[in-house]
């Protein structure tokens, strides 16, 4: 089994609902997205999948969260805009487009990240 990654990162303000404590204010992160891609298949290349092609695909997902509001977002209506809900929203987006996708992983900061994958 193979496995890649790469990173991408967005800017984005979200506060969130249901929650006692300072996250509930409106506040920004420059959110760092990594995602993973598994296989057990490499092409003619012997490359699982292009780094371009990936890169291409997630940043086409994290132009619809750069810069905005996440909780003003059709897809966030009502929703708690947490790091895990962001992660699933990503995976979900990118999985159309890289159907080998494995893992989507958000931090918010350096020290804390959530991650989103479906189970095998």
């Amino acid at each position: 089994m193979y496995e890649i990654k790469t990173q991408a990162f967005f800017s984005a303000a979200h506060h969130l609902l249901n929650y006692d404590g300072e996250c509930e204010n409106q506040h920004g992160h420059n959110w760092m997205v990594e995602a993973y891609v598994k296989g057990d298949t490499l092409d003619k290349s012997n490359i699982l999948i292009d780094y371009k092609v990936l890169k291409k695909e997630l940043n086409t997902v994290l132009d619809l969260l750069d810069h905005k509001d996440i909780n003003e977002l059709p897809e966030f209506h009502g929703e708690s805009p947490s790091s895990e809900m962001i992660a699933a929203f990503i995976y979900t987006k990118l999985k159309e487009k890289i159907v080998q996708l494995s893992k989507i992983s958000v931090w918010e900061t350096q020290t804390s990240c959530a991650s989103y994958f479906e189970e095998d």
